[in-house]
């Protein structure tokens, strides 16, 4: 049995305060409900940009910004997606994802941190170690954050989980050929996964410094066969996208990726 969901991608530029974030959220939110979304998908990172202090804003799930986030959505009758991070055991951060509203509570701990191009998210960050899927409007939803998406077995293992749509929310490092490869990114997983993937992206900023990972924009929705349904470019803006999942039964009868692949011994 197929189900439809109505998604928005709100690709924004979060800051350093964590307060005004949260008039971010709302702003968006409302748009997103007056657009008639089941669900708004914020960036990783919303509730405070990275290139700054993160632990020091780190709060835990039950905290003040979390509930300022539920008050949203619940104002609003919607389900919101949003990046923050959460106290983690060792002192470090746990880069987690937020999701809540209209029936729906559950977070997702980013599993594959982002030690590459001369960035150590590891130095602060504690990584997850478990997939998350969740049913929004009816749709199995699971959930991946920004380095993730190079990772195909968390997809895959999503889908298995029977995800039909796996949001990512995402603080995109800039660089040479780094847009190319988001996009590229997103169609792979999406074939990957036979799911359709909605991957919303921090909006590039008018200026950066240092090699933190700050967004590049250009949030993206594949279908499960690779095609882009819509793209936003580098600036701030939001992307409404209607998804009837009837096309990941289709296409996993066709092309059964998941059910074809071989698992090799790591030895």
């Amino acid at each position: 049995m197929s189900s439809s969901i109505r998604l928005s991608l709100a690709q924004i530029t979060s800051g350093e305060q964590p307060s005004e974030n949260l008039e971010l959220i709302a702003a968006h939110t409302r748009a997103a409900a007056q657009a008639g979304s089941d669900v708004v998908v914020f960036p990783e990172a919303t509730m405070r940009c990275f290139g700054g202090p993160i632990r020091t804003f780190a709060q835990p799930l039950d905290g003040e910004w979390a509930d300022a986030v539920r008050e949203i959505a619940a104002t609003n009758g919607i389900t919101v997606v949003a990046g923050m991070f959460t106290p983690a055991a060792d002192g470090r951060v746990a880069n987690t994802v937020l999701v809540t509203g209209n029936g729906v509570e559950a977070s997702y701990d980013k599993i594959h941190l982002f030690d590459a191009f001369g960035f150590a998210e590891s130095d602060t960050v504690a990584p997850g170690s478990d997939p998350t899927l969740v049913e929004i409007a009816g749709v199995k939803v699971g959930f991946a954050t920004c380095y993730d998406i190079r990772f195909p077995a968390l997809f895959q293992k999503l889908g298995d989980l029977g995800a039909e749509v796996i949001v990512v929310p995402a603080s995109w490092g800039a660089g040479e050929g780094k847009v190319e490869q988001w996009t590229l990114l997103a169609r792979a997983r999406a074939l990957d996964s036979t799911t359709f993937v909605a991957a919303c992206d921090q909006a590039e900023p008018v200026a950066a410094e240092g090699n933190a990972p700050l967004g590049v924009g250009h949030s993206i929705v594949s279908s499960p066969t690779g095609e882009i349904l819509g793209q936003l470019d580098a600036t701030p803006g939001m992307l409404t996208i209607d998804i009837d999942t009837a096309m990941v039964d289709a296409v996993r009868k066709t092309l059964p990726v998941l059910k074809n692949r071989k698992h090799f011994d790591k030895n």
